[in-house]
Formats: structure tokens, C-alpha cells, sequence
């Protein structure tokens, strides 16, 4: 099934309103993984040392940018090619490093389900069943590109 323009649209629009303030978005993207996972907080480096999240945590804040934004890139690349495309050397960096933290396929569902919590949050009244679908297609594109990478 195609990713179509309107879907592409959807994410693009709830991406422009996330990246207006990315600081309270990338905290309650965190929040939100850790609420689900309590236990994933060790699987990241700049969150292990701390007894809870910190605001001002510039790798939070960068970590937070980098998964918003690929899952963005990755819907409009689903629309213009029909496929995610990841440079070879992003995705094998990508692929050690989720392997190299143990990361399985169980840690994928809670990061979308934070992902769609967060773009729920930012989005308000705006809020659609349908923007949350473009939004997990695109993420769990991006994903399996990732899994791939890891095997």
C-alpha cells in the first residue's frame, strides 16, 4: 500500500509543530518511554548516571531530535520512493549501536508508542487516528530498516 500525500502531509505538519519546541517535546518523549519501560533508561548512556531525566540534557534533547526527525524523512521518503532510504553508513552505525545496547523488538513498540504520545501531545485538537497511522508507517519502516541492520 502506498504512502500517500495526505499521510506524508500529516506528518510533516505535526513534525513542523514538535520542531517549534523541541526541548518540552524531546522531555515528554523520554517521560513517555520511561513510563511504558522503566527499565530502558539504562539502555541509554546520558540518562544512566542520572535518578531522573534531565531537562537540560543536551543528548536527550539530541537523541529525541534525531528519532522525530529520521521517522519525518523516513514518511517522505516512503511517499517520494516508496521505500525508507538510510545511507549505508547511518544505518550500520545505527544497527551496532541498538545492538551493541540490547535492544530488541519489544523496545521498538515502546519508543513508536512514546513517538505517537508525544506527536498526540504536541498536535492537540489536531490529533487524528490517521496522523497517528502516518506516523507509525512511516516509523515502523524506518525500523525494520534498522532490525535489518542488526542482524
Amino acid at each position: 500500500m502506498e504512502f500517500t500525500e495526505k499521510e506524508e502531509g500529516l506528518v510533516k505538519e505535526s513534525w513542523d509543530v514538535l520542531s517549534k519546541d523541541l526541548p518540552l517535546y524531546s522531555l515528554h518523549f523520554f517521560t513517555q518511554i520511561l513510563e511504558i519501560a522503566p527499565a530502558a533508561k539504562g539502555m541509554f548512556s546520558f540518562l544512566r548516571e542520572s535518578e531522573q531525566i534531565p531537562q537540560n540534557n543536551p543528548k536527550l534533547k539530541a537523541h529525541a531530535l534525531k528519532v522525530f526527525k529520521m521517522t519525518c524523512e523516513a514518511a517522505i521518503q516512503l511517499r517520494e520512493k516508496g521505500e525508507v532510504v538510510v545511507s549505508e553508513t547511518t544505518l550500520q552505525y545505527l544497527g551496532s549501536v541498538h545492538l551493541r545496547n540490547g535492544v530488541i523488538d519489544p523496545h521498538f513498540e515502546v519508543v513508536k508508542e512514546a513517538l505517537l504520545r508525544t506527536v498526540k501531545k504536541g498536535m492537540g485538537e489536531k490529533w487524528s487516528e490517521e496522523m497517528g497511522n502516518a506516523w507509525t508507517r512511516a516509523y515502523d519502516q524506518l525500523a525494520s530498516a534498522i532490525k535489518a541492520e542488526m542482524k
